[in-house]
């Protein structure tokens, strides 16, 4: 928006907030009934069951994790919660009384707030205007915002939560973390006394993560009660005083944290014993003549470039972002980049890629120079799958089979004319349908926005398999997504692998990494630290190497 469309937005906001009346909740109830009770619902979506009779309960200072696959039922759950479904069958209960939400504001008035996974700010106001966009305090009968009494209130919230900013500050100006504390402070403004928390560090770096657990262990703590809804399953575990799992619209297990583990959690979402979280690469050496610039290395190895390399990068720099960046892809490889956030990882991909410039050094795709832009990168057997697949991964209004089709449009276009041949894009969507294993529920024609995080990304990795691909790199390829998707991804990369490809993949998690790579680079302040083998991973040394310049 630009500046008059900014003032327009506060001044049409106007209406609402001289027409509401603060918000104040009734303590409560002192009987042992939890704060808000689920009962038996049920909910269905032309006639496919999606909530089965799910009961729970969940009591003021109580902090519930809710975990499950994608599609186990956990949004619905919720949106009965908030007001934007009714559900079928089944009662609500808040704070000892009925509770039959048909609107948002009925949440808001019960003393309900979201905290969404997609955040639901406008970045062009500023912190306090987000803070009370429904409620602002006003000069009397006048319509007109009391500002000095709406910064003194928006910077006693973020004093709350712990976000040094002045509330006058833009909201495009904060990180992704900081983004997340000025809704928490929005719901803290509004008494919220339960708070719904769905996948909160999707975006944060682990500084911002425990800042955030700090804080809503802090709320907790107060008598708030929190739904944490997370895939993963190891903060889950660490913060929640109890557990709800939810597999295919159904309850199937309950109870304190303590009475579960990661492997029992694992098994009741996915309705099997998973022996383990990453899939067996029988007889995988590849990468033995692939050469880094991990330090210790001698400069003739630097120069030497593997007879089976189908990438090569040599003395990659742009300043301020990477330095001096040497390392080799060996056909058939899975090479995972450690780092801290900062590390210059994504900046490498971008680069790499052709989105972002490099100053100096070479890039080689199957022994011949690489330059261009991403387009001409793409038509070489170059394929990027970037780690926000919302933003910048995906055609969001789209169907299923044009996201898929996108990258292949010119092969599957006849000339002269170039037409497109709707027969073949079909018949290959329908290929990497089965591929990806993508949900038999979803429709070639259905858009890309209505699907699941795990089905998101298993649309966009299948466009860019269609492309049979010399290259892949991954930008954070399992962010946001169940455990049961994360193990078929897994086997994608691996059978990709297999048949030739080299493949790069960036990831936060380094159980990821080494649980799936070949070999593993860790990089520091935009320079590679630290080189690993699969016989010679060790967590710790990986940490050392991202923490220091160099390792023991």
């Amino acid at each position: 928006m630009c500046g008059g469309q900014n003032s327009f937005v506060v001044r049409s906001l106007l209406f609402i907030a001289m027409n509401s009346t603060p918000t104040h909740h009734p303590p409560p109830t002192t009987n042992n009934e939890p704060f808000v009770v689920f009962d038996r619902l049920e909910k269905s979506f032309f006639s496919v069951k999606v909530l089965k009779g799910v009961s729970f309960g969940l009591g003021a200072g109580r902090m519930v994790g809710l975990v499950g696959e994608n599609g186990a039922g956990k949004s619905t759950l919720m949106n009965l919660l908030g007001g934007n479904l009714q559900p079928d069958a089944g009662k609500l209960r808040v704070n000892g009384q009925p509770y039959t939400p048909r609107h948002p504001n009925d949440a808001r008035a019960a003393g309900i707030a979201f905290v969404h996974q997609e955040l639901n700010l406008f970045p062009n106001l500023s912190i306090a205007e987000n803070l009370f966009l429904t409620a602002f305090p006003l000069l009397g009968a006048v319509p007109s915002i009391d500002r000095g009494a709406l910064r003194s209130r928006a910077g006693e919230l973020l004093r709350q939560v712990g976000l040094d900013h002045s509330s006058d500050t833009l909201v495009e100006r904060l990180s992704a973390g900081e983004r997340q504390l000025v809704e928490i402070a929005r719901a803290l403004g509004a008494n919220a006394r339960v708070i719904i928390l769905d996948e909160p560090t999707t975006s944060l770096s682990s500084r911002e993560c425990e800042r955030l657990f700090t804080l809503v262990t802090q709320l907790r703590d107060r008598g708030i009660a929190i739904i944490y809804i997370s895939h993963a399953l190891g903060d889950v575990l660490r913060l929640c005083d109890d557990l709800v799992v939810l597999r295919d619209g159904e309850l199937v297990g309950s109870g304190s944290t303590t009475d579960f583990t990661h492997d029992r959690l694992v098994s009741l979402m996915v309705g099997r014993q998973l022996n383990q979280l990453y899939p067996t690469r029988v007889g995988s050496s590849r990468g033995e003549e692939a050469h880094s610039s991990t330090l210790g290395i001698d400069q003739s190895l630097r120069t030497k470039a593997a007879t089976s390399s189908v990438l090569e990068v040599r003395s990659l720099t742009q300043p301020g972002i990477v330095r001096d960046i040497w390392f080799s892809l060996a056909a058939g490889e899975v090479l995972g980049i450690s780092g801290l956030m900062g590390a210059g990882r994504s900046e490498l991909a971008r680069i790499l890629f052709g989105l972002d410039p490099c100053a100096s050094g070479e890039i080689r795709l199957a022994g011949e120079l690489l330059t261009g832009a991403p387009r001409q990168r793409i038509q070489r057997g170059l394929a990027f799958l970037t780690e926000d697949r919302r933003q910048e991964g995906l055609c969001l209004e789209a169907s299923i089979a044009e996201n898929m089709a996108l990258v292949t449009l010119p092969a599957n276009s006849r000339t002269p004319a170039r037409f497109l041949d709707f027969s073949s894009i079909k018949s290959a969507v329908t290929r990497m349908r089965e591929a990806v294993k993508l949900s038999p529920k979803a429709t070639d024609t259905q858009a890309v926005r209505t699907l699941s995080g795990g089905n998101q990304q298993k649309v966009v990795l299948g466009k860019w398999l269609l492309a049979e691909p010399k290259v892949l790199i991954l930008d954070e390829p399992t962010r946001g997504i169940d455990v049961g998707a994360k193990f078929e991804i897994y086997q994608l990369i691996h059978q990709l692998a297999d048949r030739g490809a080299g493949v790069l993949v960036i990831s936060s998690e380094l159980e990821e990494l080494i649980g799936i790579c070949d070999r593993i680079l860790v990089m520091r302040h935009g320079e590679i630290t630290g080189e690993f083998r699969r016989d010679d991973f060790d967590r710790e040394k990986i940490l050392a190497a991202a923490l220091h310049s160099s390792i023991a």
